[in-house]
């Protein structure tokens, strides 16, 4: 017994012993808390300075006078939280390069939102995506799909935050949750005071940080490495190029569960998603949100292939001298921090620099998330109770905000005890994120489901998905199904002079570990040899299962429950597409000349007078 323990122990001191020297220094420091200062201080000029109204429109959409070039680039922000940064070069660290469809899944993304999304949302002067269901559908279905965001952020929001703290705790030695705690106060002092404003300008300042890091992060890890083709070499014999195309849904990453996934997740995100719905109709019109949306999809493919091909990066590095093997780094999610830390460590405020890109986008996300979650809370479950003024309405608001910083501070204690962050989140947003994309797009493409079919079709799908995941996550825990990573190896620290690794092995009494006694009959990551069950199928692929449930559901239960013959249903609150197969003629004026909130009747009534 004796002989484990004294591995480990020998393990952990040799770990903290090499990784004392990868600290911060001060130039470090002044980085990362010039960073921090700029976005409270965007916070306090729009809280404070800045001469607009203090009304919702203005705290919530910034007076419908953002311009499109900062909302593409709050957009792309936003979704490139600290999970996106430390967590998609991790997996294709350990699982290979499939990720990378799931970026790719950008590219039809953008038309889906432009020809067939966002006009709905223009067409009916829609201000919370909500909104569109109570009009298509009915108040439950609004209500329901309100409450499935809600609790979504409750889930997510602690993990945006936490995966910062962590990484700065890594290279600092500073307790996780006094960062997490600080932290997350900035961020809720700049998102509250401000509004959507100090929310969009910090995302672009974020932004530039954000490239610039992961551009710095590519070319220095790429010279440390020995070059691109060492790179390409590398990544090659180790396995992190065989791209999957099987269609066994269970393997955990293939061409076809990563592209489809991805597709819904971006369509569901930036197009179904209240806060950056909130930023898109924040624009003067229709023509502006294209340009926004467009420009948003070529910055989001850049920053996510560069996020990405990081960890193609990290593997060449470590290729045969792994990290995690020799006890440095104790799970995957603390590999970016350390491998910062050997490119960049000698390069004054450099580390600094990448620990202040994993804030910015966790930042932005968070700030995006609580804006948003601020104004749905009102509007949704506090001003149908109280006698509703504006003033009354920003202090609820900026209430709403206090209080969700605080539980993201204490879900950071919950949020420590996860293993693989982007499996968890992935997995999370699976029981109702199908759904929710589902529900929209049922109410724009199939005229004859009325809310009755709606209500039922949601719920059926939310409780069908977490049925299935449930039930997955007990096979994960009986073993299953295990997730083994691709191979790597300690064979070739010497020779390859990563010193730090190496000194770390010869104090370690051995390399070695005995691994648990696991199933015979297992699904793995790469194949299964068990009979097909449905719970062993890819966390991949759950948005995609929920979003079929919902069809499954409504279409045939729509010939059951019929629609009234004598409720009128306005064909703008279908896709352009479908208003067409319907034989509905286009409004008489252009989208792009039409502003969110000018009433159409009063408009055509003017251009018919002329």
């Amino acid at each position: 017994m004796s002989g484990p323990t004294t591995t480990l122990a020998s393990t952990a001191a040799a770990a903290t012993a090499q990784v004392e020297d990868l600290r911060f220094g001060w130039t470090d420091y002044t980085v990362f808390i010039l960073m921090l200062s700029v976005s409270a201080a965007i916070g306090v000029y729009f809280g404070f300075f800045s001469k607009a109204k203090n009304t919702t429109e203005e705290y919530l959409r910034g007076g419908k006078k953002m311009q499109a070039l900062p909302i593409a680039i709050s957009l792309v922000s936003s979704q490139l939280s600290g999970v996106a940064i430390m967590s998609i070069p991790t997996e294709n660290y350990t699982y290979g390069f499939n990720f990378i469809f799931a970026v790719l899944a950008m590219i039809p993304t953008v038309p889906i939102l432009i020809y067939i999304i966002v006009p709905v949302f223009y067409d009916n002067n829609v201000v919370n995506c909500y909104e569109y269901l109570e009009m298509r559908f009915n108040k439950r279905t609004r209500q329901f799909v309100t409450l499935t965001f809600v609790l979504n952020q409750f889930l997510m929001l602690p993990v945006y935050m936490f995966i910062p703290s962590l990484a700065f705790s890594q290279v600092t030695g500073i307790n996780i949750h006094l960062i997490n705690t600080v932290i997350s106060s900035i961020c809720v002092f700049y998102t509250m005071l401000g509004g959507i404003k100090a929310v969009v300008w910090t995302d672009v300042v974020q932004a530039g940080v954000m490239l610039l890091s992961v551009i710095m992060v590519g070319v220095l890890g790429t010279m440390r490495t020995g070059g691109l083709g060492t790179v390409l070499e590398y990544a090659s014999e180790g396995g992190r190029f065989n791209f999957d195309f099987r269609l066994d849904p269970r393997i955990r990453a293939t061409f076809w569960n990563s592209m489809t996934s991805g597709l819904l997740l971006w369509t569901g995100k930036i197009g179904l998603d209240q806060s950056c719905v909130q930023r898109i109709v924040s624009l003067p019109s229709y023509a502006h949100a294209k340009k926004s949306l467009v420009v948003a999809g070529f910055g989001f493919l850049i920053i996510m292939f560069f996020t990405s091909f990081a960890g193609i990066i990290m593997f060449a590095r470590y290729y045969g001298c792994d990290p995690m093997l020799a006890g440095l780094v104790s799970k995957p999610d603390k590999m970016m921090p350390f491998f910062i830390q050997d490119i960049m460590g000698n390069l004054p405020g450099m580390p600094g620099l990448f620990i202040s890109c994993v804030f910015s986008a966790s930042l932005s996300s968070l700030s995006a998330n609580l804006n948003s979650f601020a104004g749905v809370v009102y509007f949704d479950y506090i001003k149908p109770h109280i006698r509703h003024t504006e003033a009354r309405a920003n202090g609820f608001m900026k209430l709403v905000i206090i209080a969700m910083g605080g539980y993201c501070i204490v879900g950071g204690f919950i949020v420590q005890r996860f293993n693989s962050i982007l499996q968890t989140m992935w997995t999370i947003t699976g029981i109702n994120t199908g759904a929710v994309v589902g529900i929209f797009l049922l109410g724009m493409f199939v005229p004859r489901v009325n809310g009755k079919v709606a209500m039922t079709s949601i719920l059926f799908s939310v409780l069908a998905m977490l049925w299935v995941i449930i039930n997955a996550q007990m096979n994960i825990k009986a073993g299953l199904i295990k997730y083994e990573v691709l191979p790597n190896s300690l064979d070739q620290c010497e020779a390859r002079g990563l010193d730090t690794i190496f000194n770390a092995i010869n104090q370690t009494a051995t390399a070695t570990t005995t691994a648990a006694p696991v199933p015979t009959n297992v699904t793995t990551a790469f194949g299964s040899n068990r009979e097909f069950s449905i719970y062993d199928i890819s966390f991949y692929w759950y948005k995609v299962l929920g979003a079929i449930l919902i069809f499954v559901w409504a279409v045939p239960m729509s010939y059951v429950w019929r629609p009234d013959r004598n409720e009128k249903q306005s064909p703008k609150l279908y896709s352009p597409f479908v208003r067409n197969m319907l034989n509905v003629p286009d409004p008489v004026l252009e989208l792009e000349e039409l502003p969110l909130r000018e009433p159409l009747t009063k408009a055509v009534q003017e251009n018919g007078a002329a």
